[in-house]
């Protein structure tokens, strides 16, 4: 069909307010039409250009070439091109000519060609045609010159090939439409239309069809199109606009795109393998996923980084039987290149993975060097994520002479104990020497004993820790390791009971075989036991220690575990503490080391009202003499006096046994101290102390303990006892006025208790009490002793005469 043509050009020198005006229109071409048309033809002279170009000045000029879609889906591919002014006058000597074709909505250009390759069409003319010109769009057969020299402008541009390939692809996506443009910055136009035709070959055809542009503007931030040229001048422009610059035209760009299909892309260009574009295409996957371009790329012997490599063995890895045998051994070869020395974790991954994929359905030679470069990693490389080949992969020739070049490294890195250990670089090295059949028996032990902490140190701090797919594999896959790293596992709980039973919950451990493993089996059941019985830590400790399977008689450790699990952070309360003592022998308990927690539990007692503690106390004595020593002893001591100060009669001394054993279990609990005073002061606060230890007790010259004195004797249950019992009220006016001179701390005490205590409890006693007091007072001390009394109680009747006789004055 014929398709309709537009001829725009400039106003005339002198037509002033006219930017144009249309010189012909075809058929079917709307007013409204060219209106939406008109700025999209209209052109801008650069900037500098003389009032008179010569004939060379004038064809050096740009020429403005582009494509754009219309609002009714039609289309519009235009050239405008600056010519010579033959109508004289002043002002400028050039005008521009704008020949436009356009294209019904769903009419293909002639020939199914892209608009980009009408750029050299010879039939775009310069003026208004008398009549009807043939089609410029209508080019001869054969490549259109736009295409010619592709190869060599790629690699004049290799510095921005990706780059730009990567915004022309996104340029084309269907919802970029309305987007910012990206300026392509040329000195020639023909460079903007070349661009554009590297685009046209790399994109797929649906992609490059939407790819509006125009090869030259002076304004590309108010252009319609999604892809502008520019001269260099009006670059910065550009960049102020905010627009995406590729100044190709200027200095090398710093830095590279992450695009790892335009990067690819930009290699085959580099090639000048353009063709491998339409190989690709043919190829399953999303048209711009790296992996098929990566593919064909690599099997056709181009060199392509560690992204572009790990994309074309990921994208094979999904789709196995996508290539043929030939394109697959093409593919293993580029990948197990001796030569790549780049080589990165996630290429690595996904060679396993493609690996995986091939075993089984290629020859053994063919997957062959990719199990021996996986292997290669994993022990020189430390790649402790990598997924290793089976263990088949090795058994012809190939793995003897990997396992003749790995195995030493393997077995002298195993056997090292100088530096610290990595699990996940330990468990690597042991599979890999199975899979290539390395004798490592001899080293077994000692790397076990030395996994087997690493593991609990490094499983601390992750909640699902990255080893442990690898640390299953490796146990599920050789029986001697598991068996051994289960015993040392089992050996360290005990020790360390809470960081093994935390470490169980993190990585489900196989150890349901015919292994004892007693202390794992109590680490696996208390997360269990603390979830259903709650608080109840006596029933969760029962419940702990049946899951071991032995009596703590036949293995004495299985205490320590338990108690470990139960009571890690915190000593046992007194009655549990009595519950783990009666639960076992004292010789139990002295194997297990579990006697130091019933110590713990017994001095850190807080409550002081309870004699539990000071009986626990008293039995941890006699089980454990030689055991508990230092201040741990005299704490024990201590709550054992207390015991014989309430309920006994302790030997003498115990006063000053009380000051030295508080001394002695220095730094003291304060509740085991108060607890102690407490004992002691009560029996010096009784009728029947001996007096010499209230002497010891009065001249100590312990002002804590005398506080501590002080204080009970004004206690209600004291003050009772003054008041309804004239005996006792007789014994403390002896004992608080029967040592004036001893010390510093004592008479003031004394003083104050005879004004501030005893006096008021006399003042309320009957006459027949005071004068029962005052004959109790003489008749166990002395008739000097009873005239004290009288004195001391005198001044206090006469202080209440006194009271009432000013009150009377008063009243009165």
């Amino acid at each position: 069909m014929s398709l309709a043509q537009v001829h725009y050009t400039s106003a005339a020198p002198g037509d002033e307010g006219a930017p144009g005006r249309f010189t012909a229109v075809g058929p079917g071409v709307s007013g409204a039409l060219l209106a939406e048309i008109e700025p999209l033809v209209r052109y801008e002279l650069p900037a500098g250009v003389p009032d008179r170009p010569s004939d060379g000045e004038l064809r050096s000029l740009p020429q403005a070439f582009g494509y754009a879609v219309l609002s009714d889906g039609s289309r519009l591919v235009a050239r405008s091109a600056p010519v010579r002014d033959t109508g004289g006058g002043a002002g400028p000597g050039v005008r521009f000519h704008a020949h436009a074709v356009h294209l019904p909505p769903g009419v293909p250009l002639p020939g199914d060609r892209l608009p980009v390759e009408a750029w050299r069409s010879p039939l775009w003319v310069s003026v208004t045609p008398g009549g009807a010109i043939p089609d410029p769009l209508t080019l001869p057969p054969g490549p259109a010159a736009v295409s010619e020299g592709l190869d060599d402008f790629a690699v004049s541009r290799g510095p921005w090939l990706a780059a730009v390939l990567a915004d022309l692809r996104r340029a084309s996506d269907a919802e970029a439409a309305g987007g910012q443009p990206v300026v392509l910055v040329e000195r020639q136009c023909a460079d903007v239309a070349r661009w554009l035709g590297l685009a046209s070959v790399t994109l797929p055809r649906e992609s490059a069809e939407r790819l509006t542009f125009t090869t030259y503007t002076r304004r590309p931030g108010s252009s319609v199109s999604r892809v502008v040229g520019v001269l260099p001048e009006d670059a910065a422009a550009a960049r102020a606009a905010g627009l995406r610059v590729h100044e190709c035209a200027g200095q090398t760009p710093a830095g590279s795109t992450e695009d790892v299909w335009a990067t690819t892309a930009a290699r085959i260009w580099r090639s000048r393998s353009p063709e491998l574009f339409r190989e690709a295409r043919e190829l399953p996957g999303e048209p711009f996923a790296a992996g098929p371009l990566a593919v064909v790329a690599l099997c056709a012997g181009i060199t392509l980084g560690p992204d572009g490599r790990a994309a074309a063995a990921g994208w094979a890895a999904e789709r196995p039987y996508a290539l043929d045998a030939k394109r697959t051994g093409q593919l293993v070869e580029a990948l197990t290149s001796p030569g790549i020395d780049d080589r990165t974790a996630p290429e690595f991954d996904a060679a396993g993975r493609l690996f995986g994929a091939l075993e089984g359905r290629c020859p053994t030679s063919l997957t062959a060097p990719l199990a021996a470069m996986l292997v290669t990693e994993a022990v020189r490389g430390g790649n402790g994520s990598l997924e290793l080949p089976r263990r088949d992969a090795f058994a012809g020739p190939e793995g003897a002479e990997v396992a003749g070049r790995l195995g030493p490294e393997i077995l002298t890195e195993l056997g090292d104990t100088a530096g610290p250990l990595s699990v996940a670089r330990t468990v690597q090295l042991l599979r890999v020497a199975r899979l290539l059949s390395v004798e490592a028996t001899d080293l077994l032990s000692g790397v076990v004993d030395r996994l087997a902490p690493a593991l609990l140190a490094e499983a601390a701090h992750e909640d699902s820790p990255p080893f442990t797919p690898a640390l299953l594999e490796l146990l599920d896959e050789q029986f001697e390791v598991r068996t051994a790293l289960l015993g040392a596992l089992d050996r360290i709980a005990p020790r360390d009971p809470g960081a093994v039973a935390r470490f169980l919950e993190r990585v489900t451990l196989p150890f349901t075989g015919t292994q004892t493993l007693p202390h794992l089996r109590m680490c696996a059941e208390v997360p269990g036991a603390m979830a259903t019985l709650g608080g109840d830590r006596a029933a969760v400790w029962h419940r702990v220690l049946r899951a071991a399977g032995l009596s703590p008689f036949a293995e004495p450790l299985v205490l320590r575990t338990a108690v470990g699990l139960v009571w890690e952070d915190r000593a046992p309360t007194v009655e549990e503490a009595r519950l783990l003592l009666d639960a076992a022998t004292s010789d139990a308990h002295r194997a297990a080391g579990t006697w130091a927690r019933l110590v713990d539990a017994a001095l850190s007692a807080s409550s002081a009202g309870t004699d539990e503690a000071a009986g626990l106390a008293h039995d941890l004595l006699r089980g454990f003499p030689r055991e508990i020593g230092g201040r741990e002893r005299a704490g024990l001591l201590l709550l054992d006096l207390v015991r014989e100060l309430r309920t006994g009669a302790p030997e003498p001394g115990w006063a000053e046994r009380v000051r030295t054993l508080c001394a002695q279990a220095e730094p003291i609990e304060p509740a085991l101290r108060e607890r102690a005073y407490a004992a002691l002061v009560e029996r010096l606060l009784a009728p029947d102390r001996p007096g010499a230890e209230l002497y010891d007790f009065v001249h100590g010259e312990d002002a804590a303990l005398i506080a501590a004195y002080d204080r009970a004797a004004r206690t209600e249950t004291v003050r009772t006892r003054l008041r309804t019992q004239p005996a006792y009220a007789a014994d403390c006016f002896t004992v608080w006025t029967a040592h004036p001179h001893a010390g510093r701390t004592w008479p003031p005490v004394a003083a104050a208790l005879l004004d501030e205590v005893l006096r008021p409890a006399v003042r309320t006693m009957s006459t027949e009490a005071v004068a029962e007091v005052e004959a109790t007072v003489g008749r166990t001390g002395s008739s000097g002793r009873a005239d004290a009394f009288r004195d001391w109680n005198r001044v206090s009747t006469l202080g209440r005469l006194g009271r009432r006789i000013a009150g009377r004055v008063r009243r009165g």
